[in-house]
């Protein structure tokens, strides 16, 4: 069983993706998004998104795993079977 890198980029997407996230939820209404970013909190929306992206990494991990212990069982009974 080798080291997945998605588990480590999407613990570490979600972790600071779900922060982005709640710094733009409370500073939601600030003046300082009407001055230099359009009237758009991009705290917040670039926090959803890389919370988004973390979970998914992570999910991917996860459906891998399965993925790969499936793949062994069958591959364990396959060489069982022929014996």
């Amino acid at each position: 069983m080798g080291f997945d890198i998605r588990m480590p980029i999407g613990a570490l997407f979600s972790v600071l993706g779900l922060l982005l996230s709640i710094y733009g939820a409370i500073t939601r209404g600030s003046e300082i998004y009407a001055l230099h970013s359009l009237g758009l909190n991009v705290n917040l929306w670039w926090g959803l998104v890389m919370l988004f992206f973390g979970v998914g990494m992570l999910s991917l991990t996860r459906l891998r795993g399965t993925r790969s212990a499936d793949s062994r069982n069958s591959a364990s009974q396959e060489s069982t079977e022929r014996r």
